[in-house]
């Protein structure tokens, strides 16, 4: 092997495929439903307490930053509520070849994105 390997990957010239992309959105997903986790309860808890909480909440809450913020956790929600539906058919092995896998991560990623907006118009 006289092959020269480099020192450094140079992650950002990789190109990766759909499927991957896929895979990463779903751990970046995951991670972000968790971080907010705290702040989900934290609403949740405001908004059980009494009806001035939630007065305060709602006020918070209509505004467009709050709904943006709200919008991308829908959309992290739906993500990887969708993804993992695919992990799951290639756990129980519905999904047998690679075409199969690269158009069910097509399917997510249209799903994700549709409901999202669906329920984002909803939302906003």
């Amino acid at each position: 092997m006289n092959k020269q390997r480099p020192k450094h990957l140079a992650l950002h010239l990789i190109k990766l495929p759909l499927p991957g992309f896929v895979s990463i959105l779903h751990r970046a997903s995951g991670l972000l439903l968790f971080l907010a986790l705290p702040l989900l309860l934290l609403m949740l808890q405001h908004s059980l307490r009494t009806i001035e909480t939630y007065t305060q909440l709602m006020a918070v809450l209509a505004h467009p930053l709050a709904k943006l913020l709200s919008l991308g956790l829908l959309w992290a929600f739906l993500h990887h509520f969708c993804a993992g539906l695919r992990y799951l058919a290639i756990d129980l092995h519905r999904v047998r070849d690679l075409a199969q896998a690269r158009n069910s991560s097509k399917v997510v990623m249209a799903a994700s994105l549709l409901l999202t907006v669906f329920l984002g118009m909803k939302l906003w």
